[in-house]
């Protein structure tokens, strides 16, 4: 084992990762469907009574602190139907349900307001905005709807997605003869080798993630780099049998291989069909998304 592999998987084994699997996370229960009688009622009311203290539970992926904490717990809620469109937030009701100070709450709605999910103005006060304002590329946002009311769309639009983005990534790749981050690659796929073998899911999933990310990078497309993150959001929420990231095994180990073996032959077609592959589990997710044309 190399020692870079030896230092990712102590690493994952001894830290915090801050993203918690589909069965871990200690969050907000979301309701499946809004409730009639929500309506005119204050949601703090009805609330877990457990959330009374932001600082009693565990932050989010994201946030530490106070600040953080309150932001997932606000952003759970309006992403879950529990806090609908238009409904009004009254900071003073917010930072006594909480316990928390004003200044903490006017920054975690200032948060919120950036991911477009809710909107300040004078004369009216902050609301929720519909979905059709909301940041779907937030990673936060992304994170939320997956664990929420909206996993199962909110998956298959990831994997549709990433139909679109990794595949041209694999192929543009191929063209740039960066060894250093190729080698970083074929680093990753050992790692994920290792990691499998000893039952290292976290370990795996960090070194996944981390090829991916590397991958579009090295496509050389600044606006591809930017959507980097929604891939790694993507990987972080996997929960059903979607792409072949989700769960380690061989054959998606043997894909990953593939792709690092077509990038150092510069083949471009092979790196984007073995991403395909990668990506392809179920035959219904090559009905979704139609291969493209072959130039």
């Amino acid at each position: 084992m190399s020692t870079l592999a030896q230092t990712m998987m102590t690493a994952a084994r001894s830290a915090d990762s801050g993203l918690a699997g589909p069965g871990e996370l200690d969050r907000y229960p979301y309701a499946e469907a809004p409730g009639a009688d929500r309506v005119g009622v204050p949601v703090w009311e009805s609330a877990d009574p457990e959330l009374g203290r932001v600082g009693r539970r565990a932050a989010g992926s994201r946030g530490r602190g106070l600040h953080g904490q309150l932001v997932q717990q606000l952003g759970q809620m309006i992403v879950s139907g529990d806090l609908g469109a238009d409904r009004p937030l009254v900071p003073e009701e917010i930072g006594q349900r909480f316990e928390v100070s004003r200044t903490v709450v006017r920054e975690s709605l200032r948060v919120l307001e950036a991911k477009g999910l809710v909107s300040a103005r004078p004369n009216v006060g902050t609301r929720v905005r519909p979905v059709s304002d909301w940041n779907l590329l937030d990673p936060d946002i992304i994170e939320w709807r997956a664990f929420g009311p909206q996993r199962d769309d909110q998956r298959r639009e990831l994997s549709e997605l990433r139909w679109t983005i990794e595949p041209l990534a694999a192929r543009l790749a191929a063209g740039h003869g960066r060894e250093e981050v190729q080698q970083r690659l074929g680093d990753m796929v050992e790692i994920m080798g290792h990691a499998m073998a000893q039952g290292d899911s976290l370990t795996f999933s960090r070194a996944d993630a981390e090829f991916h990310s590397l991958l579009i990078q090295l496509a050389g497309n600044r606006m591809l780099e930017h959507l980097a993150g929604i891939v790694s959001a993507a990987l972080q929420v996997s929960g059903s049998p979607v792409t072949g990231c989700d769960r380690p095994n061989d054959a998606s180990i043997a894909h990953h291989a593939r792709i690092v073996d077509a990038l150092a032959a510069a083949d471009g077609a092979g790196a984007e069909a073995a991403m395909r592959q990668l990506l392809t589990v179920h035959p219904e997710v090559e009905r979704v998304v139609p291969a493209p044309r072959e130039h």
